[in-house]
């Protein structure tokens, strides 16, 4: 029998909930396992953005909800029906989960959005919840480290941080869209960022048109 080696996802309190539900839509789609832990803080910024309370005991419906909703409010952009099955989640204060050990067998982790606590908390190594935790174990483990931080502008403290985070191995991946992919839509700019991290972890996708070299790329598309 395969054994089960997911990526983790840590969505932190930083506006940007779109950007992550593009991320776990691409894993899903790409036939990754999943691991998910969403920070205390960032269920308010998801209720804020999208109305949708995330909630420990309907961890499930409240994700189908989430992952189906587009970019731009439509809640039914999506079919995630049945994307959810290889989904795991665990509570931000379980600080005894499964990927706070070095011995849980993940692939990596993609912490999406980020905010700049959350990049101090794993710069600093604070591991003050399973978020930082299992941030700073994916580091001592050398494994992918993809921290896509969304924030503007960036002050000196941050910048170092994000510094130190590039020295211990992490890939720092501002949640900063491109415009050469052609987007005509809001969705497009958020799944240019979600396919930049997947990119980062080596995780196959189609959610950007690639640059080839040729100008004119940023035509729109007809289809």
């Amino acid at each position: 029998m395969k054994s089960r080696r997911p990526w983790v996802v840590g969505v932190s309190g930083a506006s940007g909930t779109p950007y992550a539900a593009a991320v776990l839509r691409g894993l899903l789609a790409a036939g990754e396992s999943v691991d998910l832990v969403v920070s205390r803080a960032s269920r308010l910024t998801l209720l804020d953005e999208t109305g949708i309370s995330f909630r420990d005991a309907h961890w499930r419906e409240d994700l189908a909800a989430w992952l189906a909703r587009g970019a731009d409010g439509r809640p039914d952009a999506f079919d995630v029906a049945d994307a959810l099955d290889d989904v795991r989640y665990w509570a931000a204060g379980d600080l005894a989960a499964g990927p706070s050990s070095g011995s849980y067998p993940a692939k990596g982790m993609l912490v999406v959005p980020a905010s700049t606590a959350a990049v101090a908390g794993v710069a600093l190594g604070l591991s003050k919840d399973l978020l930082q935790r299992t941030a700073s174990v994916t580091l001592k483990e050398r494994r992918p480290l993809v921290v896509a931080v969304r924030e503007t502008p960036l002050n000196g403290q941050t910048l170092r941080h994000m510094v130190a985070l590039d020295e211990a191995g992490a890939v720092v991946l501002p949640a900063s869209p491109a415009f050469y992919a052609g987007a005509t839509h809001i969705q497009d700019l958020v799944d240019f960022v979600a396919g930049r991290v997947l990119d980062a972890a080596g995780v196959p996708h189609r959610l950007y048109r690639r640059w080839e070299g040729e100008l004119g790329g940023a035509t729109p598309r007809s289809d």
